[in-house]
């Protein structure tokens, strides 16, 4: 995305006119990746910064459709939803941390994975500091740190624990807004972007080139998200779609050697790049892109701030906003809050005071 236009001169400025990018910068138009449809970085800063609701409101589709997932095959007992007390300082604490942290490094744990892998430099350093400062956190001199935080918790976790009531209950609640929330955005959609014609059809014109609507992307994921479950289960880890420990793990592995940290996990997040450098090449995308030393600065301090309040908060984007979220639990709803607090701080700090300087001159960047 790197020299794009005149108006992107950093990368946070640069996913302030994502869209404009879409429509007019890329090398092909036509193409349009539906990874880039769901981007829970772009759910929060849309929701401080303009006030805009639909990136959120697709999220909110998201945690619906995996809750409902997740309690169907904790009721078969596929799965077993172990109950949890709330690290309530931890997750607010690690909740603002990773929010201002991901603005930073340009987007949020899952998002830079599949930067780093479409040949975006600025991700690559992001993505090395957030694996190493989790595994700081988490394996290494700061883990004690990390658990005495996270020790500091309240009794019963989640909604159906402290209410007594049904998960089912709260299933019903969020299956009910995230239905009024579709049909809500949908009757404000606006004509359809103009696009020129598409050179592929079929499935590589599914994959490739079709623009994907944020709510068809967040039901997707969220039956994806819900089929990691039993899959990981399977290989004896009890847990769903996360990127923290496993970014964690992968570089303890990396550093020490040991095999015992390479799991389920370790696979996801090694797929996720690797599956979006296909993707990129798929679509022609894929460029080596190397940023100005300024961004590279910010990325890497973004990765150290990922790598730290995710630690804390017990889960990045994916972890607290998308699986914990859908389990009901206090961590994953106020950890969101927070992260939402915290990019917003970022990207009113970063962003808006930067849009009234129209003079302000470009970022030199370079492709390789």
């Amino acid at each position: 995305m790197e020299g794009c236009c005149s108006s992107c001169i950093s990368v946070i400025q640069r996913k302030q006119c994502h869209d404009h990018y879409w429509a007019c910068c890329r090398p092909d138009p036509r193409v349009r990746l539906p990874a880039r449809s769901i981007l829970r970085h772009r759910a929060f800063r849309d929701l401080t910064l303009t006030g805009n609701t639909r990136w959120f409101s697709a999220l909110i589709v998201l945690v619906a459709v995996h809750s409902i997932g997740l309690f169907l095959l904790n009721s078969f007992g596929v799965i077993t939803l172990e109950a949890e007390p709330f690290p309530w300082l931890a997750s607010i604490v690690g909740g603002l941390i990773f929010g201002w942290a991901m603005v930073y490094a340009g987007g949020c744990a899952t998002g830079t994975y599949y930067r780093a892998g479409e040949g975006l430099v600025g991700s690559w350093f992001a993505l090395i500091f957030y694996a190493l400062f989790s595994a700081v956190m988490k394996l290494g001199p700061l883990a004690g740190f990390t658990e005495g935080i996270r020790g500091i918790t309240l009794d019963n976790g989640s909604l159906q624990a402290s209410t007594g009531n049904s998960p089912w209950v709260f299933v019903a609640v969020i299956s009910a807004v995230a239905i009024w929330l579709t049909v809500h955005h949908k009757r404000k959609l606006k004509a359809p972007m103009a696009t020129l014609p598409p050179r592929k059809t079929g499935l590589a014109h599914l994959l490739t080139e079709k623009r994907w609507n944020p709510f068809a992307t967040a039901v997707v994921i969220g039956i994806i998200a819900t089929i990691a479950w039993p899959l990981s289960a399977a290989t004896g880890r009890n847990s769903g779609l996360g990127i923290t420990t496993p970014s964690a793990n992968l570089a303890g592995y990396l550093t020490t050697g040991d095999t015992q940290l390479i799991d389920w996990g370790v696979m996801l997040v090694i797929g996720i790049l690797v599956g979006s450098f296909i993707a990129a090449k798929a679509s022609g995308e894929f460029r080596v892109r190397v940023p100005d030393k300024g961004t590279i600065i910010k990325s890497i301090i973004g990765g150290i701030g990922m790598g730290v309040g995710a630690a804390i908060a017990g889960g990045c984007t994916a972890g607290n906003a998308m699986v914990s979220t859908a389990q009901f639990e206090y961590q994953g709803w106020v950890s969101m809050v927070f992260m939402i607090v915290g990019s917003g701080i970022a990207a009113k700090v970063s962003i808006k005071p930067k849009k009234s300087q129209a003079a302000a001159p470009a970022a030199e960047s370079r492709t390789v």
